[in-house]
């Protein structure tokens, strides 16, 4: 959980796979938090800090905001996407003005692609024994 903010003025819930995050955004120095390390601490991609940060480029907020994140489930690539889309979210609070840039984009549509289950008979999802005549 994280400490109490008074000074949290927009908020956003981004999904992905099996991850959710919870983003909270306040008018700063464009410092990004995930949890109680840094962006870069938490995420050691590049690619992957720069699809968290690519909401904040497309509409020419990088580094007016301080960002604080709390991200749960999955993996670091699920994780990324959720907080991407919870900043996007976010953004949308600041300003409905962001919306054309941000669709466009695609960072307000919420990726349901996940896993699929595994089936009984075979050896995953789709994946079929071998098959042999005799």
């Amino acid at each position: 959980m994280p400490k109490k903010k008074t000074n949290v003025n927009y908020l956003g819930t981004g999904r992905r796979k099996s991850s959710v995050a919870r983003v909270y955004m306040t008018p700063g120095t464009g410092k990004i938090m995930v949890g109680e390390k840094t962006l870069e601490e938490y995420l050691p991609q590049e690619i992957l800090r720069m699809v968290v940060k690519s909401p904040l480029v497309e509409t020419g907020t990088d580094g007016q905001y301080d960002i604080f994140i709390n991200v749960y489930g999955g993996g670091l690539t699920g994780q990324a996407g959720a907080m991407r889309h919870g900043i996007a979210r976010a953004l949308l609070e600041v300003g409905e003005d962001f919306r054309p840039v941000l669709k466009k984009a695609g960072f307000l549509t919420r990726d349901s692609r996940a896993k699929e289950r595994k089936k009984y008979g075979l050896r995953g999802a789709r994946r079929r024994p071998q098959y042999s005549k005799r």
